[in-house]
């Protein structure tokens, strides 16, 4: 892997959160302190994220933070998703069913947030309390639960930066674009990338997937030969870059960082294929949604945004996250 030096993480970061729209400073965790159901105790709520847990770590782990609050709190909470994360009927689907059972609560990751966007104005219109998790959605007024997706894709901007020659030519897979989490990430990157005189030679999207990554990867590897840098937007789609990388006996000479810290990413720094991935908190991002339904149907204000937080994962730290 290259490792050429070049600008200092604090200040590259620096440049890149200037460029960057500015985001909610973070709020005190829901957690904080005991948690009384009050009224929502015997209620039905909802957490419905964008993916499977099976499969995806990061999902998984958003999985096990709601059932570890409902098992804390004594609360009846169901965890659901629709089969892919492109499946945004599905996902419609499945809150309209939610509206019919009457559930008093819905933690949602909007698979894509303009589509969701009526579905979720029926479920407020019913009564229900909504917070998104992860993903902000494009209803006004409703809480965000989930990382500062943006400031996150800086700090992988910036290691790029300081592993990368000056000049040097790198590439960004992106997620689905239309979700706000993959436009941050997208955007987060590309500004601190070019705010430190990388050059972004490829924007591709990989649709959050190890396969569709690998091909896009392949296709920039085929037209960008010299290519030094790939941020891959999650770690599912970083894994498939280092295996197009290592189909085309590149993958020694690119400095691939991704996003999530899963396992499998953390295994992968270990053994050198990758070199970074950012952390985020998932599980936080379940209890948490769980615990701000119970406030808000019990009467509290949540604050707009609550950001859980991000963390660079490097060789040096990565055994932790396996």
């Amino acid at each position: 892997m290259n490792h050429t030096r070049f600008l200092g993480i604090a200040a590259v970061t620096a440049l890149t959160v200037a460029a960057i729209a500015p985001v909610a400073a973070q709020s005190p965790a829901p957690s904080a302190g005991a948690l009384d159901p009050g009224a929502a105790a015997g209620k039905k709520l909802i957490v419905n994220m964008k993916g499977p847990g099976g499969g995806n770590p990061f999902w998984a782990a958003v999985e096990q933070g709601a059932k570890d609050a409902a098992a804390e709190w004594g609360l009846d909470v169901t965890v659901m998703s629709p089969p892919a994360e492109s499946d945004v009927a599905a996902q419609i689907t499945q809150i309209e069913d939610a509206i019919t059972q009457g559930v008093a609560g819905i933690a949602l990751a909007p698979t894509d947030p303009v589509a969701l966007g009526q579905a979720v104005d029926a479920a407020i219109a019913a009564g229900i309390a909504v917070v998104f998790i992860d993903t902000q959605g494009s209803n006004e007024g409703i809480t965000f639960i989930g990382t500062d997706n943006a400031v996150g894709a800086a700090l992988a901007a910036s290691y790029l930066c300081e592993n990368v020659a000056a000049g040097g030519n790198v590439a960004i897979l992106q997620g689905i674009i239309t979700q706000s989490t993959g436009q941050a990430r997208f955007e987060g990157a590309k500004a601190g990338l070019t705010a430190c005189g990388l050059n972004v030679v490829a924007e591709a999207p990989g649709e959050w997937d190890t396969a569709v990554a690998q091909t896009a990867t392949e296709d920039i590897l085929t037209g960008n030969p010299d290519l030094a840098g790939i941020f891959a937007s999650n770690d599912n789609m970083a894994l498939g870059a280092v295996e197009a990388a290592r189909s085309q006996n590149l993958l020694e000479q690119l400095t691939i960082v991704g996003y999530d810290a899963n396992p499998n990413a953390a295994a992968a720094i270990l053994a050198g294929d990758m070199e970074a991935t950012i952390a985020q908190a998932p599980s936080n991002m379940g209890r948490f949604g769980v615990e701000s339904l119970v406030k808000l149907i019990n009467g509290e204000t949540l604050e707009p945004v609550i950001d859980t937080g991000t963390q660079l994962v490097t060789a040096e730290n990565a055994a932790d996250f396996q």
